[in-house]
């Protein structure tokens, strides 16, 4: 919660809230567990909300002059769990998936573009800081990271 407040706090002073910025506390929420879904722009790219990772619905925007330096931004990241595009140009959408460095990533998505794991869905994990394996969860590899393998060898004695 803390670091979510001060990524408020940051944003605030430096760009523009547009949208949420709080810690909810009222009714079912006492406990201050919930915020509110954040919007934050008028930041330069270089900020620290466009590098961090906060789990939660926290989103920093800025304007980009092509495709290419969106995908640039997102990648600058030390994260790269998952990435998301809206386009209906299929040079865009290729683009972004052989460039993009996430280990989900979506096209056209009505449920958010950024969303990683729904039940019944896609193999789900992290590329760079946001994967410790590189294999994804549900994924063919999964499973044999957390197998050990063995040698024995019995001699006649």
């Amino acid at each position: 919660m803390a670091s979510f407040q001060k990524a408020v706090r940051l944003g605030a002073r430096d760009g523009r809230v547009l949208l949420g910025g709080h810690v909810l506390k009222k009714g079912a929420f006492e406990h201050g567990h919930f915020v509110e879904p954040t919007i934050i722009d008028q930041l330069p790219k270089t900020f620290p909300l466009f590098q961090e990772e906060y789990f939660a619905p926290l989103l920093a925007v800025a304007p980009v002059v092509s495709l290419g330096e969106a995908i640039a931004l997102a990648n600058g990241s030390n994260y790269g769990l998952t990435a998301g595009i809206f386009t209906k140009v299929e040079e865009e959408r290729e683009q972004f998936f052989d460039a993009v460095e996430a280990g989900v990533a979506s096209c056209n998505r009505r449920d958010g573009a950024t969303t990683g794991a729904w039940p019944g869905g896609p193999f789900f994990g992290g590329w760079k800081g946001a994967g410790a394996t590189g294999k994804n969860a549900l994924g063919p590899h999964y499973v044999a990271q957390f197998m050990r393998e063995q040698s024995r060898t019995v001699c006649a004695g």
